[in-house]
């Protein structure tokens, strides 16, 4: 086999397929004298040559990525059975409506007045997520569900400050998002871990304990938590938390489960952020850009982020009177784009159809579950909602772990579950279908995964060595985290 037949067959680096002399871009003659840099900037700013940059055509490049590409597993492909990240089917209507030219090509400066229609769309949008959570006000910026988290505790620091107190601590179930304590620590209060109960469920009496102190500023919980199971005593945490002076925190990571079924501002939470990726089908992989709008309570509405949209008559405006405002969380009104789509969603479904959406989601991963349920332990046996979360104990007594049912699974075409999380499951297998997937879909995947236990039965080694069909086969994972390479380098000849 010659080398070009080998580079073929596992498309090596863009450097590899170099050759001198070679460009893919042609520029016109200079019409004026060159320019010394060293003349007009500074030397200490200057980069100086970059050695060894490939040199390819423009269908080298084209040719290489689109290869590259087709070794992606995406959305439009199959199930992404990824609990807790929703990676749900991006309707095409959204992206459609998305590059619409008089919403593609606005510039964040254009006046007012000739951005109503952009100014409506993000008051309609909050308008809309009003109805969903039941809360009071919503800001657009933040740019992801995490900094959301951080915007929505910026705001309870605030306005505990507004009162003159300081307090600093924040509850945090150990079933919650793990991006949940990073915010609060970022925010600048301390974080106290929470045991779950039995039933993987916020733990009442533990928090009620914790909240003697008169130190906590807020507890975070994520609901339903990452077990996949709705807190049945959340209104009951909310009087609690509020008659010590405290905020509830609901991380709406999880909302798919419940929309147009229950509301967060019935359950009296006062902050929550809302991952419009997860629930609304904006796009997620490859980390982005992404949406993270907060709902809060009218307890919250002054702290908002500046600008907000405002109605007056048939005219909307960017209003920044807001005093007690925490400011901007992020330059200009958010990531835009994103919230074309999301409302795009909303306006495609309507009412009646982000409850089947909701149900949907719910209906498909109690059909994984049972079908599943005799293969793959189950450590809380709760009801489950939008996800499930298996483990790989029965599998472990005969060697094999959850990285390796995750890398068998790739040579049955499925991307895996998320691997690990939440923590308080060892060996956990979280699977969530969404409601983006047929019953054949689903069939497909618990029979491959019924498959992979058989495997393990009969035959724990070829699981141990998968994966075999893919273009990668398996890594030093261990050597590749502790000493990565991130530069390419020549070979020596």
């Amino acid at each position: 086999m010659s080398d070009k037949t080998s580079l073929r067959q596992r498309e090596g680096l863009i450097f590899e397929r170099s050759s001198p002399g070679r460009v893919g871009y042609q520029l016109p003659p200079l019409e004026v004298p060159p320019a010394d840099p060293a003349k007009t900037i500074p030397a200490g700013l200057l980069r100086g040559e970059i050695a060894d940059l490939p040199e390819v055509s423009e269908v080298d490049v084209v040719r290489h990525f689109t290869r590259l590409s087709k070794w992606n597993y995406s959305v439009d492909e199959g199930l992404y059975p990824l609990g807790s990240c929703t990676m749900k089917y991006n309707p095409r209507i959204n992206e459609e409506v998305a590059r619409l030219a008089g919403l593609a090509q606005l510039h964040p400066l254009q006046p007012e007045d000739q951005v109503q229609g952009a100014l409506a769309l993000m008051w309609e949008l909050e308008q809309a997520l009003i109805a969903v959570t039941g809360m009071a006000r919503v800001t657009l910026q933040p740019a992801a569900g995490a900094h959301g988290e951080l915007t929505g505790m910026l705001m309870i620091r605030k306005a505990l400050a507004d009162r003159g107190e300081k307090r600093r601590v924040v509850l945090i179930p150990d079933s919650a998002h793990g991006t949940n304590p990073a915010s609060a620590v970022f925010a600048g209060f301390e974080v106290v871990e929470i045991a779950s109960t039995a039933e993987g469920t916020l733990d009442l009496a533990a928090v009620g304990k914790r909240l003697e102190g008169g130190d906590v500023a807020a507890l975070m919980v994520t609901v339903p938590n990452t077990l996949g199971v709705f807190e049945p005593e959340i209104v009951k945490a909310a009087r609690m938390l509020h008659e010590r002076g405290a905020f509830l925190y609901m991380d709406g990571a999880n909302l798919n489960a419940f929309v147009g079924i229950a509301q967060p501002g019935k359950m009296g939470v006062d902050a929550l952020h809302i991952n419009l990726h997860k629930t609304f089908s904006t796009p997620h992989g490859g980390g982005g850009p992404g949406a993270g709008p907060v709902a809060v309570s009218d307890s919250l509405v002054p702290y908002l982020c500046v600008p907000t949209v405002e109605k007056a008559g048939s005219r909307f405006t960017l209003s920044y009177d807001r005093p007690k405002s925490i400011g901007k969380v992020r330059g200009f009104y958010g990531n835009f784009g994103m919230l074309v789509r999301a409302l795009a969603y909303i306006r495609s479904l309507g009412r009646d159809g982000l409850k089947l959406m909701a149900e949907g989601a719910v209906l498909n991963a109690n059909y994984i579950r049972k079908g599943l349920e005799a293969d793959y332990h189950l450590q809380y046996t709760g009801p489950s909602l939008h996800e499930v979360v298996f483990d790989d104990s029965l599998q472990a007594a005969s060697g094999v772990k959850n990285v390796d049912i995750a890398k068998r699974l790739l040579d049955y075409g499925f991307h895996p579950p998320t691997m690990s999380f939440p923590l308080i499951v060892h060996g956990a297998l979280m699977i969530e279908p969404t409601e983006s997937d047929g019953i054949d879909e689903l069939d497909a995947f618990i029979a491959a995964m019924k498959a992979i236990a058989r495997e393990v039965r009969e035959s724990p080694d070829l699981v141990k060595g998968a994966p075999y069909g893919t273009p990668v086969r398996r890594l030093d994972e261990v050597r590749a985290a502790r000493q990565p390479v991130l530069r390419w380098q020549a070979r020596k000849a």
